[in-house]
């Protein structure tokens, strides 16, 4: 793991790395010391590791909560190279909605084989980010709707270290399977209005959650109308009840 920058702003220490080809993002306490909380953030598609909404939650998990958080681009995305063989799958998918084909199955394919790539990308990542002396083996969770939410299941699937995920605006058509498998506390977030995952498939993936402790947050709206502010104030509430 390659330290590339750091910054201080508010009480927050920004560090800027890169792990092999990874480029990724960590917010700690400013002077922070000793082990800590900390929290995986999976972005959107079409955004990167610093997007304004990753960025206002990991400063707020930051500052109130005294949380680590930790984000990467995802491939084809933000500092990643061009990736030739997913810009292709991009247009052939635009080509193949245009012509009437189902768009939340093309997502849920395309979100399918990212994650093979991502899974083990971010499972490296919590291994470098807890070894560090700021941030140290403490409990860990994770945060991501849309893609954030369909390389999240596979991850959270995976991840033992992982004790309690926030996910969302994503359905169960790949990802099913992966979700009976996860055990522990979910808060899930729907956009009851959303045009591109039907609301059927993300209810579907909710029953999917092997989890005894979920919960379904509904709000009005379409996809990027996302989250009114109070859903932050309950996800700050969710990880501090489940990582102190």
């Amino acid at each position: 793991m390659r330290i590339n920058s750091e910054t201080s702003s508010d009480g927050v220490r920004e560090q800027l790395f890169t792990l092999g080809d990874v480029p990724g993002v960590l917010w700690t306490p400013e002077g922070a010391t000793g082990p800590r909380p900390l929290i995986v953030m999976g972005h959107g598609g079409g955004q990167h590791k610093k997007t304004p909404g990753v960025l206002t939650r990991a400063h707020r998990f930051v500052r109130e909560r005294g949380f680590a958080v930790v984000a990467a681009d995802v491939p084809g995305h933000g500092d990643r190279p061009v990736d030739p063989e997913l810009d292709r799958i991009n247009t052939e998918n635009q080509a193949r909605v245009a012509a009437g084909e189902d768009l939340a199955a093309l997502i849920a394919e395309f979100q399918a084989l990212v994650a093979r790539q991502t899974v083990p990308e971010w499972q490296a990542m919590l291994d470098a980010v807890q070894h560090l002396d700021h941030v140290g083996p403490g409990p860990a969770g994770y945060w991501g709707v849309s893609l954030g939410c369909g390389l999240g299941v596979p991850f959270v699937a995976a991840e033992p270290r992982i004790r309690a995920a926030v996910l969302g605006l994503g359905g169960a058509a790949a990802t099913a399977e992966l979700a009976a498998q996860i055990t522990v506390p979910v808060e899930f977030l729907v956009q009851w209005d959303d045009e591109r995952v039907p609301r059927s498939q993300s209810l579907a993936l909710f029953d999917a959650l092997g989890s005894a402790e979920k919960t379904l947050h509904a709000n009005p709206g379409k996809h990027a109308d996302i989250l009114p502010a109070y859903e932050l104030d309950s996800t700050l509430s969710f990880f501090t009840r489940h990582l102190t």
